[in-house]
């Protein structure tokens, strides 16, 4: 009798813990489920906000300077403001990172949550009428490029979304994304962001140099997170940003979606990105859709 009660015993705490462990899990795929969703939403918010001034004098209007940086234009600011009403309506407890207003706390645990954005991702574009323009949101548990849950980055002009959860692969529009398997360096289409390069740098000059010289098809669009994004998709092949200068804010979310795809995204040197989420925090990269591409690249830029 003592045998048989000591077993419904150890038959009683397996089945809670497998409840609890259970509830836990559902617990989690909830949470990240609603957390998609709502940076969708606050995408879509933004896009309704911005559209009717992309091209307009109105949206070129220089504010001031940025916590991270650069000139704030009417157009960035709106998109921020925008983004941050959403997030205060939803009551969600976080700290936004963001270009404009820098680190923004909201609710009683804002050390849980971290919201890193770029809400206006090609405000040159907007300002010019250029139709390639993103806002992009991720989520993270710890302020750290590797602990980003879920991002969310939306082509404002052409209402494509792009959308990633840890382990759960990347979508655009919902329908599964993978890379491209081009491994020709010379046929390749190769985003190189070039924006405010200064020839006078010469290690920087023998750098970028070398791989337009290789390359048949360097493309630059002007909105990063983007163009990273097309790298998720297979549009281009490999995104190549060597100058040192990109915001970790502005390529966060396009980092999970592209890693989410299958597609590999490094410092120059080969090494994992890893960086803290603040305003100024600047890294290189290079992304490609695949291992062989992506040393081909690697070994060009090499020091």
């Amino acid at each position: 009798m003592k045998i048989l009660v000591g077993d419904l015993t150890f038959v009683i705490l397996n089945i809670t813990c497998y409840i609890i462990s259970f509830k836990r899990q559902t617990l989690r795929r909830t949470l990240k489920m609603s957390y998609l969703k709502l940076l969708r939403r606050c995408a879509e918010a933004i896009r309704e906000k911005v559209l009717p001034l992309i091209g307009t004098v109105e949206a070129a209007k220089v504010l001031g300077r940025g916590a991270g940086g650069d000139l704030t234009k009417e157009i960035d600011l709106r998109a921020e403001e925008t983004l941050i009403k959403k997030i205060t309506d939803a009551e969600l407890s976080c700290t936004i990172l963001s270009e404009e207003r820098g680190i923004i706390k909201i609710g009683s645990s804002p050390e849980n949550l971290y919201l890193v954005c770029d809400p206006l991702d090609g405000t040159t574009n907007a300002v010019h009428g250029i139709p390639f323009i993103a806002t992009s949101i991720a989520l993270a548990r710890r302020p750290l490029l590797s602990q980003i849950e879920a991002a969310i980055v939306m082509d404002v002009v052409h209402n494509i979304v792009y959308a990633a959860e840890r382990g759960k692969g990347a979508y655009k529009n919902d329908e599964r994304i993978f890379p491209s398997r081009e491994t020709d360096l010379e046929d390749s289409v190769i985003g190189v962001d070039i924006n405010t390069y200064k020839a006078s740098n010469h290690q920087l000059h023998q750098k970028i140099t070398r791989l337009l010289t290789v390359n048949k098809h360097p493309r630059y669009f002007g909105a990063n997170a983007l163009q990273l994004c097309y790298v998720a998709d297979g549009t281009i092949d490999a995104f190549v940003d060597v100058r040192g200068k990109m915001r970790v804010l502005d390529m966060a979310a396009a980092y999970l979606i592209v890693k989410e795809a299958g597609a590999l995204i490094t410092a120059p040197d080969g090494k994992n990105l890893e960086a803290e989420f603040t305003p100024q925090q600047r890294i290189s990269l290079v992304a490609a859709g695949n291992s062989e591409l992506h040393e081909k690249i690697l070994r060009l830029i090499r020091d």
